[in-house]
């Protein structure tokens, strides 16, 4: 996601029920690590249970249950950690745009100093996580680093700054063969490919919001790239999606519950399609949101195929 990573087209502010009740001195560190807004650590997590699921179907063997929870932990430390990175880096852009202005470090709630303080901490927990998993997967989490390193710059050079988030929020599409298997084949790399589209495609949806802001302080998106033309842009990124992902589904041999659940999956983006009104900044918000549904649905798929085959 752009730096608002969930949010809306107002100022951000918290109104989650389990944020509002820590206590006021951290409120400003869960807006940093957006813990009002869960869509973006489901967005990051499910490329990983869809891993974990493809990986245990292509050996015969039902998804571990720890190493799901892992991942949940895992993509709530990474997430946070991220969106203070974008926080910290963005602190000038956010200044100039009404819906970021009030965010913790534009507003002078948190310094730039506290927030890379806590960026560490949430690393940290990633990290303990991280070292759960064999030599291998350490080593492909470790390569994610790029570009989420690189990301929030990408905005200020290209129009198409979604293929470097897609990049990173895609990576959890690795990490559940990395870490079932101990290597990476090519279905890993062919279900990479697919989550990279749904995110480009996502993320251009919810760009939708900020297109007039982004115009103003000169940041890319391909929403703006792409203009009246952005459905057929979205329509392509989502086909692309469907496409590898089946095919990384025919490479381990998914069945029939799991080939449903892509049918489900396929049905709620060629909804989102249909109904995408590009001048709507509040419909955009909601169809962003409703992926984590989309992304649910084909996880109960790859799931339950690959425990019936159990």
């Amino acid at each position: 996601m752009r730096s608002g990573s969930g949010g809306g087209p107002t100022p951000d502010a918290i109104r989650h029920p389990i944020v509002e009740r820590l206590p006021p001195s951290f409120l400003p560190y869960a807006r940093l690590a957006r813990l009002d807004r869960p869509i973006g650590w489901w967005l990051l997590l499910l490329p990983c249970w869809w891993s974990e699921a493809l990986a245990a179907r292509s050996i015969g063997q039902s998804p571990n249950i720890l190493t799901l929870m892992l991942f949940l932990i895992g993509a709530i430390a990474m997430r946070g950690a991220g969106s203070t990175w974008n926080d910290i880096t963005d602190r000038d852009l956010d200044a100039k745009v009404a819906r970021t202005r009030a965010r913790p470090i534009p507003s002078g709630a948190v310094s730039p100093k506290q927030a890379a303080l806590f960026l560490a901490a949430l690393a940290l927990v990633g990290l303990v996580v991280l070292l759960s998993f064999n030599r291998f997967t350490i080593a492909v989490g470790f390569a994610s680093l790029l570009p989420v390193i690189v990301y929030p710059f990408m905005k200020r050079f290209t129009n198409h700054p979604q293929i470097v988030l897609g990049l990173a929020f895609a990576w959890g599409a690795l990490m559940g063969f990395a870490s079932h298997l101990g290597a990476l084949p090519l279905a890993a790399f062919v279900l990479y490919g697919g989550a990279i589209l749904w995110v480009i495609g996502y993320d251009t949806i919810y760009a939708l919001q900020d297109i007039e802001d982004d115009a103003i302080v000169g940041i890319g998106s391909t929403a703006r790239a792409y203009g009246e033309h952005v459905r057929i842009f979205i329509i392509a990124m989502y086909a692309g999606t469907l496409a590898l992902i089946g095919f990384a589904m025919h490479l381990v041999g998914a069945g029939m519950l799991g080939w449903l659940g892509l049918a489900a999956f396929s049905a709620h983006l060629v909804w989102q399609v249909i109904v995408l009104r590009r001048d709507d900044a509040m419909q955009a918000l909601m169809l962003f949101r409703s992926n984590r549904d989309a992304g649910l649905l084909l996880f109960a798929g790859l799931c339950a195929d690959a425990f019936l085959r159990v």
